[in-house]
């Protein structure tokens, strides 16, 4: 009998937690799972939640949360055996839509039920995990702000980001990339995707593929945007990255180093990194669950 922990964020979902208590009750209460429920009142009680149930043998660990909550659980799950799930129930959703798992908790919970198991890469940026994005010029600064407002969604997330247009200050970066040397004066976006989008159908890096070994850089210099802004088709036709002032290169080893240090962002989380950034892909590190095709 396969052995399922159901860890959920009770902050998490439009409407509460229980109603994806029902849906995982509803569609794997079943002979060939035990299901067993626990909630995550913080990342920390959440990493030590899933530390424990590894210890005890769990098969299937089903995450009720945001992209910030599958990485915190997911970085404890990598290396290991065990299977990750998400059933989404954050504001962006960033990891669940690549993916295409649905976002209403029955349709999740059934596209689970009846998923496979792939193995993922997992994206490092000096000694924290990240499974979706990592940015640290204005696309990173954006989301402090971001975490400033009340409420969530698509429509904080664009203010933030026109707010940070007037307060942020580009620097100079200095990368080295799988042994080649790139220079960027001032950087208004630099993005290190494993997956597609940052979250609420933001994508930042259409071609991004979980599984190919490699993580994608798209970056573009703060001269440089409103020409590429200028041409919103290649937006809606994701191929905006593929502009010849965009800067789009798939690595396996970055270091990035910086004149000041400034927050980064990690799967939607604000963190410090002192000094230099060293980025590497960590192939096939984390099994999960995605719909059956």
């Amino acid at each position: 009998m396969e052995q399922v922990l159901v860890l959920i964020n009770p902050k998490s979902g439009v409407g509460g937690p229980y109603r994806y208590i029902t849906a995982v009750q509803e569609i794997w209460d079943d002979p060939w799972h035990d299901v067993f429920f626990q909630f995550s009142q913080s990342a920390e009680d959440g990493a030590a939640k899933v530390r424990r149930a590894i210890e005890h043998g769990i098969d299937t660990v089903l995450v009720v949360g945001g992209d910030g909550m599958v990485n915190t659980i997911g970085s404890e799950l990598v290396g290991t055996d065990v299977r990750l799930g998400v059933l989404p129930a954050g504001s962006g959703n960033g990891f669940a839509r690549h993916f295409n798992i649905p976002l209403q908790p029955v349709p999740a919970a059934t596209a689970l039920l009846n998923g496979r198991t792939a193995k993922i890469d997992v994206g490092k940026a000096g000694d924290r995990l990240f499974f979706v994005t990592c940015s640290m010029a204005w696309d990173g600064a954006l989301v402090e702000t971001f975490e400033k407002y009340p409420f969530r969604g698509i429509v904080p997330y664009v203010l933030a980001g026109a707010q940070q247009l007037l307060e942020y200050r580009a620097q100079p970066f200095h990368v080295t990339i799988d042994g080649e040397e790139l220079e960027l004066k001032h950087p208004l976006i630099f993005t290190i995707a494993n997956l597609s989008q940052f979250g609420s159908d933001v994508i930042v890096a259409p071609d991004a593929k979980a599984d190919d070994g490699n993580l994608e850089l798209v970056a573009i210099e703060t001269k440089d945007m409103p020409l590429v802004l200028t041409q919103v088709h290649r937006f809606i036709e994701k191929t905006f990255h593929q502009h010849p002032l965009v800067i789009n290169r798939n690595f396996k080893k970055m270091t990035v180093r910086r004149e000041n240090n400034s927050p980064i962002q990690i799967d939607g989380e604000i963190f410090n990194i002192d000094g230099d950034v060293n980025i590497e892909v960590l192939p096939s590190a984390l099994n999960i669950i995605v719909p059956g095709k």
